[in-house]
């Protein structure tokens, strides 16, 4: 990692986390170069050579340009997909794809540059499975779940764990009389189970009796709780009814936080934990590219301050 190099921020061009980091950065006058990988080729271009110490060159922008082998980390957040609009069907699925192994390859091999998180870390610990697999190795409490494609699974299913809830094993946005909606979790009966479940893969979960919420966040060694009140189910349904507070993570559940980021090669984690009458941590959910800054005014917690320390390659 370079002490001097600038710092990449990846993300979509509304991205109010990334656009308070890139701020804090600059005023510890630590270079940014940002860019969204959409913007490839039209508004960002790659110049890349291979060397016996990895990749060099450069990259553009119309306003920044960076060497690739003095990269000081790369701040990967939620870019948009690549698009090549002008090209018929055939051709812009194979730009795609050059684009995608060509651009995020080299940005996946940067010298020396810190990854928060890498792109390919990411990739795997976006799939749901695997991210309650490694939870239940880490040692984290999980409500009981099941993922099938088969409805009599699913009806049994509901039928020996009620109350059960379903949920999203990713969740792409549906668009619905030109709105931009998520797929709500939600409570089912068996009754509501039909063939229609044979479509595609399902995961239900038994609902915890919860009494709050909690979202953690750890950026590098840093731990930060948040305990949200509310009496919604999904309480990412309304940012309006929530309350917060800061929480302490109970006995080894933080040893588990940085068990479960180093399975996965990750420095930062968003974490989702829905809390009994007893006080007992149940883990729902990591998101490697979660939010997180709306959390700091809320509470006064230094979050920010870590992630720029992070990314700067302050070691504290």
């Amino acid at each position: 990692m370079t002490d001097s190099g600038p710092v990449l921020v990846v993300t979509n061009l509304d991205d109010p986390t990334a656009d308070v980091v890139i701020s804090e950065l600059h005023g510890r006058d630590v270079p940014v170069v940002r860019f969204d990988s959409g913007d490839f080729p039209n508004a960002l271009s790659v110049a890349a050579t291979i060397t016996s110490h990895g990749v060099a060159g450069t990259l553009s922008t119309p306003s920044r340009s960076a060497d690739l082998s003095g990269i000081r980390s790369l701040y990967y957040r939620r870019p948009s997909g690549f698009t090549f609009p002008h090209l018929d069907q055939q051709d812009a699925r194979f730009a795609i794809t050059q684009a995608r192994y060509g651009l995020g390859g080299i940005l996946a091999s940067l010298p020396g540059c810190r990854y928060v998180n890498h792109p390919h870390r990411v990739g795997d610990a976006e799939f749901k499975p695997s991210g309650l697999a490694t939870a239940a190795a880490a040692g984290f409490r999980l409500p009981r779940t099941v993922i099938t494609s088969d409805p009599d699974t699913a009806r049994s299913f509901v039928r020996q764990y009620s109350p059960v809830i379903y949920k999203p094993l990713s969740a792409p946005l549906y668009r619905i009389d030109g709105v931009s909606c998520t797929v709500e979790v939600a409570e089912v009966r068996a009754d509501d189970i039909n063939e229609a479940v044979s479509g595609t893969a399902h995961l239900f979960q038994q609902r915890v009796d919860k009494v709050a919420d909690v979202r953690v966040t750890v950026i590098g060694d840093q731990v930060f709780a948040v305990r949200i009140d509310s009496d919604l189910l999904d309480w990412r349904t309304d940012y309006g009814r929530l309350r917060y507070s800061v929480a302490q993570p109970p006995p080894g559940v933080t040893e588990a936080l940085h068990a479960y980021l180093a399975r996965f090669g990750l420095v930062f984690g968003a974490f989702d934990f829905a809390v009994d009458g007893q006080g007992q941590w149940w883990f729902l959910e990591c998101n490697p590219s979660g939010q997180w800054y709306w959390l700091e005014p809320e509470t006064g917690l230094p979050m920010l301050a870590a992630m720029a320390d992070l990314l700067e390659g302050k070691n504290r």
